[in-house]
């Protein structure tokens, strides 16, 4: 993780054995995290590539965002420890830390998340797009097909070149996603779409859509909202993963922000990566009672 990031003194130089030529390397120390190589001139120099299968000792860019080491539990956006996020804050307070770099003051809170709920409908034609898919179509296939349809309807905010566009672009996915994600389940289960509710905090209105129907009053638990909230704002961001990766690599053809979501929705299907979680769930559905934890415990102890 970055913030004005300098190079050190020490540099490293790198030796060819064959004919002893050096070469002098630039190393760079973050904020946090392992010092980094600068070996963006070693193919000019050398006429060789480095071979690093999954980015395992690679960084593609700098970030000032997040930072995570998952053997020492430590989780930080934009340098804040995500125990003290998760206590204090909301998730749109948390998203708009991301996107700007500073947690808002009140007046900035007020104004962001108006903001958000001004973009949380879609265009009535994408309430018909549903009707194409299957009804026991995966949900991660519906999300693929309906965040890149965005882009045919909101026309004003595709241009990935202009940062006006591109934060429009932003406020919308984030008021429109659990729209989308509702009705995708709305649409599994056979149960007419409840539209948003903007009186509502985003994890009650994202609850209220997956749950309300039109046939009596739908109240959302404020312990279950509390808890949505707090599991939104631990998935927030996630620092350099395969789905971030593959978005970032979308918009580097100039691809617009919806189709590149839409990307990174597709690489977060995998069971190795967002695909991951849908394997838990499916297990606590298989479980049935908690005689058969033990069973689970051991197989993931010897798998």
């Amino acid at each position: 993780m970055s913030n004005d990031s300098s190079a050190t003194t020490e540099g490293m130089t790198l030796i060819d054995n064959a004919t002893g030529k050096k070469l002098p390397l630039t190393v760079i120390e973050g904020t946090v995290g392992p010092k980094v190589i600068d070996i963006r001139k070693l193919y000019a120099d050398t006429d060789c590539f480095t071979y690093d299968p999954g980015f395992t000792s690679t960084g593609s860019c700098e970030s000032k965002i997040t930072y995570i080491d998952g053997d020492a539990g430590i989780l930080l956006y934009r340098g804040y420890p995500i125990e003290q996020l998760a206590a204090n804050s909301d998730f749109m307070e948390v998203c708009y830390l991301l996107l700007y770099g500073e947690l808002p003051n009140g007046e900035q809170k007020t104004k962001f998340e108006h903001g958000i709920t001004n973009h949380t409908m879609v265009h009535e034609q994408i309430h018909k797009f549903y009707d194409g898919f299957r009804r026991d179509a995966h949900p991660m296939a519906i999300m693929c097909g309906v965040v890149g349809a965005l882009s045919a309807f909101y026309h004003d905010s595709t241009d990935i070149a202009d940062s006006h566009q591109r934060m429009v672009a932003s406020y919308r996915l984030i008021a429109k996603m659990p729209t989308l994600a509702a009705w995708a389940f709305k649409y599994s289960v056979g149960q007419p779409f409840i539209y948003p509710r903007n009186d509502l905090s985003y994890g009650e209105n994202f609850l209220h859509m997956m749950f309300a129907t039109p046939c009596e009053e739908y109240k959302v638990n404020p312990i279950v909202a509390k808890a949505m909230d707090r599991i939104l704002i631990l998935h927030a961001d996630h620092e350099q993963n395969a789905s971030t990766s593959t978005v970032r690599l979308a918009g580097s053809s100039g691809a617009n922000p919806f189709a590149c979501i839409a990307a990174g929705i597709a690489s977060l299907w995998g069971p190795a990566h967002g695909g991951a979680n849908e394997a838990v769930l499916n297990m606590l559905h298989e479980g049935g009672s908690s005689n058969r934890i033990p069973e689970y415990i051991d197989k993931a102890k010897n798998p």
